[in-house]
């Protein structure tokens, strides 16, 4: 059972050390436009959580008054690193889209340098 050596599976690879280094403007499809156009490409942030969602709501309802904690709060973190999102908005039409990339704990756009650089993301993972 235990004493067979397995080869690495092909989908699970080593925690990515490569910073990755993407150009500021892509020449790609837009679908929109329906043809290849500049794009505009920069790092998707999450927006700020709306009080009025009705998860948000549901969620204040339940934990008013006396009880404590009345949901899970989620400890057991195992991830050290996340996708990086791409969002790309065309220069002709402004259309945006987001495309996920892999994980890395570096991530820069459109740097030259690779040493000294002040445009870079995951500080919190390093």
């Amino acid at each position: 059972f235990g004493s067979r050596a397995q080869a690495p599976r092909e989908g699970l690879s080593s925690p990515p050390i490569a910073m990755v280094n993407i150009p500021k403007t892509r020449n790609t499809y837009c679908r929109k436009c329906k043809k290849h156009t500049p794009h505009k490409v920069s790092q998707y942030k999450t927006g700020k959580a709306s009080l009025s969602a009705q998860g948000k709501r549901r969620y204040d309802k339940k934990q008013a008054g006396f009880g404590g904690q009345t949901k899970p709060v989620f400890h057991k973190k195992a991830k050290t690193t996340k996708k990086i999102v791409l969002k790309f908005e065309c220069s002709k039409c402004k259309a945006k889209r987001m495309k996920p990339i892999k994980r890395t704990k570096h991530f820069e756009l459109g740097t030259d340098s690779k040493k000294g650089s002040k445009n870079e993301y995951g500080g919190k993972y390093r």
